[in-house]
């Protein structure tokens, strides 16, 4: 009788990792489902749409851009020479849209409606475009993509049926992607006083759509280099560097129009303010567009496999911070409440790509992702694997490459990571209930400063307290981040004042160098009632 033996998965440190980090992931999605939205996020009613929509859903679905846009390029404008990327493309759009509804499920408070909008029409509302469209848009690609599953299976017939019928769904396909690739721009434009003006614009459909594109040419080279380190298997070189040009010319229509834009708005020096909101968007420009637009545009670079791969890394990066901008960092002003996702949103979303770099590793491995002749080519010596050009085999130049990118990094997160918790940003809504109030709709230039506050007094008060702004701020040059930077939030009304709430940092200024102290015995109870 054979003995059976039975072989265990070789345990390296990334499959450690990974095991972790799903792991973490189950755990929180236990407790998701068990103790709700409000038990297991900082999700409120003032920020109902967190990184789960911002990361899962925007980035997912803009992270598949490159199915439609290579699809349409080999299957209606016959460009035979992108054909061997068709098929990493469509698994990647696939896989995008899929972890994207599975997100969405998370974010739902009841994700068993999920179906609703399919027979529960409203054809006015935006979300309801892009619900149909994401659930068309899957089934296309699910059925673009069955060939690859078919072809391994003996069932000739529906292979055929398929395969008869991809132009159509090709059509199709492109047709819904661009729908609502920009849909979910337009979603945004039905919030133009909470959205910040650095990312709020009429065109922002456009952005969403255009900034796709580029986004699914970076995609295909990010993926390609991954599968060569990990399966030794890629896609031509020659077809890499020119969609890392193709790319390049992309991101430098999306700069050109942006910046016009903002220009046109009036909004283009918001950037260089001291504040959060300009320092992420300049993290945002210059290491997700700007960089990549001069790195793609040296052939020594965009032909090299590292430099090409940093570029298209670059990319990436800096496309889902546009997006997270546009969900979280451009509405947190607006919103009157601070929000950083809680450590079980962080593990959902880190398990949902950890599991779509799974399935992608396990789709390469036993389907026919990339084209087979390469590989057979490849594994007998025919083919390099990846040119080296003379020039980049230079010590020096490598170093220089390296250099240039790691500054762009640096530079690029520096700038988003200097946010310390002191929010530098002008108050939106007004802070008192007499006549004045904080209009920041033409910028810094036209300030106003809200009235006199009245604190609310207590039984045994002396008398009427007043707060007033302009005793405690520059006449000439008003700052408001210098006490709403974090001693102080933005208050809606002046009912949330209260002395064990708001008021208790007073001492900071108040030191007796300042400021008059604030002594134990003339606390600012004494006379202030509490809530």
């Amino acid at each position: 009788m054979a003995k059976i033996s039975l072989r265990f998965p070789k345990i390296t440190f990334w499959r450690v990792v990974l095991l972790m980090i799903l792991s973490a992931g189950f755990y929180a999605t236990v407790l998701r489902f068990t103790k709700g939205l409000g038990g297991t996020t900082n999700l409120s009613a003032q920020f109902p749409w967190g990184i789960w929509i911002g990361f899962d859903v925007l980035c997912g679905v803009a992270l598949a851009a490159g199915g439609f846009s290579i699809s349409a390029v080999v299957y209606i404008f016959h460009i035979e020479k992108y054909r061997p990327i068709v098929r990493p493309a469509i698994l990647t759009a696939f896989l995008g849209y899929s972890l994207a509804c599975v997100g969405l499920m998370f974010d739902l408070g009841r994700p068993y409606n999920i179906w609703h909008p399919l027979i529960m029409w409203n054809p006015h509302s935006v979300m309801f475009e892009v619900g149909w469209c994401v659930t068309l848009y899957t089934t296309v690609l699910m059925l673009e993509f069955s060939p690859l599953v078919l072809e391994k299976l003996p069932w000739q017939r529906p292979y055929k049926i398929v395969k008869s019928i991809t132009i159509p769904l090709v059509i199709l396909g492109v047709l819904l992607s661009t729908m609502h690739q920009s849909s979910l721009g337009t979603l945004y434009l039905i919030v133009p006083h909470r959205l910040h003006p650095l990312w709020y614009s009429p065109l922002l459909p456009v952005f969403f759509f255009i900034s796709a594109i580029a986004l699914g040419c970076a995609m295909t080279i990010f993926e390609s280099y991954l599968s060569l380190r990990a399966f030794r298997k890629h896609l031509d070189f020659h077809l890499l560097t020119k969609l890392g040009a193709v790319g390049a010319v992309t991101l430098l229509v999306y700069l050109v129009i942006r910046v016009m834009d903002m220009q046109s708005r009036g909004v283009l020096s918001l950037a260089f303010q001291p504040t959060y909101e300009g320092r992420m968007f300049l993290a945002e420009m210059l290491l997700g567009v700007i960089a990549p637009i001069i790195l793609l545009f040296i052939p020594r670079i965009r032909n090299n496999q590292f430099g090409l791969f940093a570029s298209a890394l670059m990319i990436v990066l800096g496309f889902v911070m546009n997006r997270i901008n546009v969900a979280i960092t451009g509405m947190d002003q607006s919103s009157g409440v601070h929000y950083f996702p809680s450590w079980t949103e962080l593990a959902i979303t880190a398990s949902i790509v950890t599991a779509g770099f799974i399935m992608f590793g396990l789709a390469v491995k036993y389907l026919d992702v990339f084209p087979p002749e390469d590989m057979k080519e490849i594994a007998q010596g025919k083919r390099a694997e990846l040119p080296a050009l003379a020039a980049f085999r230079s010590p020096l130049w490598s170093a220089t490459t390296l250099a240039f990118v790691l500054v762009v990094i640096v530079l690029g997160g520096t700038a988003a990571l200097s946010y310390d918790g002191i929010r530098r940003r002008l108050p939106v809504v007004a802070l008192s209930e007499g006549s004045g109030s904080v209009d920041v709709s033409r910028g810094l230039a036209e300030l106003k400063m809200p009235g006199p506050i009245k604190i609310k007094m207590g039984k045994t008060s002396p008398g009427q307290c007043v707060f007033s702004h302009a005793r405690h701020v520059d006449q000439k040059n008003p700052n408001c981040s210098t006490c709403h930077s974090g001693l102080f939030r933005m208050l809606p009304t002046t009912a949330d004042i209260a002395p064990d709430r708001k008021m208790t940092n007073c001492g900071t200024c108040h030191d007796g160098v300042k400021a008059v102290s604030v002594r134990k015995e003339d606390r600012c109870d004494a006379c202030h009632a509490k809530s």
